[in-house]
């Protein structure tokens, strides 16, 4: 029987202080600094730095896992990679849970479509790139591991979460000494990389007179009741209260997509790690079919109200990836990556370089109308988080008057039916490195024709 005084009582309760202390703390640095309010950095991710910084001066000082004291009842970096783990998913499973778009035009769903091909795209580009330069680290360097360039697409493109599932699986399965932490710390730079570059642009586009203010909090004004409650949706303070619903919601999405990996790892025993790791997609999966059984209970007249509201759904996937970015950064450990420093750092440069000229190509090109707010999207998006998106956006387009938001939102189905092989030839590097990175160019070329196509087939019919 535990004593409610005990540490392993308290534990958890401590970390998640510490950890709401830190994005406290950003916040208020964030207000009062003009710098750090110009740089764009996420909040979350300077409360994540700020606790690595407390963690690395206690390990300095005292030699011991500042997380892994008694304070945190002696597990707290295990629990903070759970809490990165579960809550990628939780977040997803938020997002997905909000209410679908109306039909769309022809050209509205085309742009959509190549928002979604250029996701997946720059994932593989990013891919190739990093996986080049690890493939000479490994040339060059003994006992290198070759498909960690691989991580780069994980840790920019698709965020903390991630890039920690990826590292933990090389570094479990296939002996990448440090593995998880090479992710995380990825991850890391792609936020740096999005504040850096979209100040750069930002400071471009103020040069060229298309904005007058860098960094600073805009004024939302007053939300409109139709932004906060829909019609016919259940009421704010029922019996139950409407944030107690959607909470359940999530949580029962989460609890069928656990069933699935359950049944999943039980007919597939070998890919137990990799089936874990989708654990967000088969989240969006579960998601997805519980808002399929709440349209089918309200079309055939069992269920006459709209249980799901989107503005509470969107504050709580904000909460999760808040939380996910800040535990994924403080559970890294500086120490293991000394000898990967010099690789980490040419990954860094390499992505924000390569993610930057790319997107903005790509905006030109297919964004015309609104090709700077496209490639702030994207940009901070492919090198971050969706919020990240946003933030950079917000700074352009404060009212979301362009269409860029929407395609952030609605770009996700085509991204993941044409991101899911990426995913698995993810699993692939470490076994057969140089055939997963040929296969890695092919699929680069290929994507590219499919964005390309209205360019590539009107100059061959001419």
């Amino acid at each position: 029987m535990a004593n409610f005084w005990d540490f392993n009582v308290w534990g958890f309760m401590n970390l998640l202080a510490v950890i709401f202390l830190g994005l406290l703390a950003a916040n208020a640095l964030k207000r009062k600094i003009r710098i750090l309010q110009a740089s764009l950095i996420p909040t979350s991710v300077l409360a994540g730095l700020l606790l690595l910084a407390v963690s690395s001066v206690y390990r300095y000082i005292t030699g011991d896992v500042f997380f892994d004291t008694p304070f945190f009842g002696g597990n707290g970096m295990m629990t903070l990679e759970v809490l990165t783990y579960h809550t990628l998913a939780l977040g997803f499973i938020a997002s997905t849970l909000k209410a679908g778009s109306g039909k769309l035009s022809k050209k509205r769903s085309i742009e959509i479509f190549n928002t979604g091909v250029t996701t997946v795209s720059t994932y593989l580009l990013q891919a190739v790139v990093g996986m080049g330069i690890t493939l000479i680290a490994a040339w060059i360097l003994k006992d290198f591991f070759s498909a960690a360039g691989v991580l780069l697409p994980f840790g920019f493109g698709q965020g903390t979460g991630q890039a920690m599932n990826y590292g933990t699986i090389y570094e479990t399965e296939h002996g990448f000494a440090g593995g998880k932490n090479f992710g995380l710390t990825i991850a890391a730079l792609g936020f740096l990389s999005a504040a850096f570059g979209g100040v750069f642009y930002l400071n471009l586009l103020k040069r060229r007179g298309r904005i007058q203010v860098i960094g600073g909090e805009k004024s939302e004004g007053s939300l409109r009741f139709s932004e906060i409650q829909q019609e016919n949706e259940i009421p704010m303070q029922g019996s139950m209260d409407k944030l107690t619903v959607q909470i359940a919601l999530i949580a029962v999405a989460y609890f069928v997509s656990y069933l699935l990996m359950l049944a999943l790892g039980m007919i597939l025993p070998g890919m137990r790690s990799v089936i874990y790791g989708f654990n967000f997609l088969l989240g969006v999966l579960a998601a997805t079919l519980v808002k399929v059984v709440l349209n089918l209970l309200k079309k055939s007249g069992l269920g006459t109200r709209v249980y799901t509201n989107d503005f509470l759904m969107t504050r709580a996937s904000n909460f999760f990836f808040d939380l996910m970015v800040v535990a994924g950064i403080a559970v890294i450990r500086l120490d293991i990556l000394e000898s990967y420093w010099g690789v980490i750092l040419l990954l860094g440069v390499a992505g924000l370089l390569f993610t930057y000229l790319y997107n903005r190509f790509v905006a030109k090109k297919l964004f015309p109308d609104y090709q700077e707010e496209q490639f702030l999207m994207m940009y901070g998006m492919l090198t971050g988080t969706a919020s990240t998106g946003v933030i950079l956006l917000r700074e352009l387009d404060g009212d979301f008057k362009t269409p860029a938001a929407d395609n952030l939102v609605y770009q996700n189905f085509p991204a993941i039916v044409f991101g899911f092989p990426m995913m698995l030839l993810a699993t692939l590097a470490p076994v057969k490195p140089l055939l997963t990175y040929g296969i890695l160019v092919a699929f680069f070329i290929v994507m590219n024709v499919i964005l390309f196509r209205s360019y590539l087939f009107k100059k061959k019919n001419r």
